[in-house]
């Protein structure tokens, strides 16, 4: 429902830092993202921005004896990759159920219609099921009731 639309730029403002057991990277990362309001499906669109930490490192460091291969970011061939923990982080960072404002009304179930432009008095008849039969049959003799 919302997402970095493809192609778009992510902005990083990162610091490295050589420490004892590998690389440190704090910093910050943002970029827009666009989307529908999940309750009256208007694009919409926003600002992210999600800071970083995260420690990377060093083949046959202690870190190796001391965590699980997937616990801790690697430094391979003098390269780290950032574009998991940037990901990850921005996705954790987006709303599960994007608005277009808090107070959206969303549509209107029986026709579709954005309960905000319909207005307070918008509604439909509905006919419960079980009466639906004697309705039809009712309905028929409106001109002249003394049938019924």
């Amino acid at each position: 429902m919302i997402a970095v639309p493809a192609g778009g730029e992510v902005e990083l403002d990162l610091l490295l830092e050589s420490v004892v057991e590998g690389v440190l990277v704090t910093g910050t990362a943002s970029t827009t993202v666009e989307g529908e309001c999940s309750r009256c499906l208007d694009p919409l669109s926003s600002d992210v921005q999600v800071g970083l930490t995260e420690l990377y490192a060093y083949p046959d460091s202690a870190t190796d004896e001391t965590t699980e291969e997937d616990e801790v970011s690697r430094v391979h061939d003098d390269l780290i990759d950032l574009e998991p923990v940037v990901r990850d982080a921005l996705v954790l960072a987006l709303p599960q159920v994007p608005l277009c404002s808090p107070d959206c009304l969303g549509l209107c179930v029986d026709c579709g219609g954005r309960l905000a432009d319909l207005g307070p008095d918008h509604g439909h008849e509905t006919i419960d099921p079980r009466w639906a039969a004697l309705q039809v049959r009712f309905d028929g003799n409106r001109d002249n009731p003394e049938e019924n």
